[in-house]
């Protein structure tokens, strides 16, 4: 298994795994992922088993506190500078489930923005996976009104590095 940050060259098979991993409301699109990977490909940690990529995780950085649906539109909401690493997404391909890829991403952006000098992680999630972002350190905030997408009811998570 092999761990890297993505380029644009890599838009397809993020694009047809994030369809594997979420229903067409909640995915991105082909064209989200362009915008993004153009303005922050490094904020995109891929895992390759050979040449196969079976996970990754994106986000932007930004001095916002929250995770807002605009951010999943507007890549040009990113500040390389920012305070807070968000996570719009984590992937793994079905097959590859409960083998522990997802954790190498999530451990990988953790130490990335710690080493980077962000405050800290934002992450929205479903209810039934509050436990395992916990295991990670991320605190539960509660349900969010600012993020809605795909008419599902969404926790905010953090994850702080230093008192803020």
């Amino acid at each position: 298994m092999k761990i890297r940050n993505a380029t644009i060259d890599d838009l397809k098979i993020i694009t047809e795994v994030e369809r594997e991993c979420f229903p067409p409301e909640e995915a991105a699109s082909e064209n989200d992922f362009r915008e993004r990977l153009k303005l922050y490909g490094d904020h995109f940690w891929l895992l390759f088993d050979g040449d196969r990529l079976v996970s990754f995780v994106d986000g932007f950085a930004t001095d916002e506190r929250d995770l807002t649906d605009r951010m999943y539109e507007d890549a040009s909401m990113h500040d390389e500078y920012g305070a807070w690493q968000m996570i719009f997404g984590v992937n793994t391909i079905p097959e590859y489930r409960k083998r522990g890829c997802a954790a190498l991403l999530i451990s990988k952006a953790i130490k990335d923005a710690d080493d980077q000098g962000r405050d800290g992680l934002v992450l929205t999630c479903k209810k039934e996976l509050i436990p395992y972002y916990s295991g990670f350190g991320f605190v539960n905030e509660g349900v969010t009104l600012k993020s809605v997408h795909g008419g599902v009811t969404w926790y905010q998570m953090r994850l702080t590095f230093k008192p803020v």
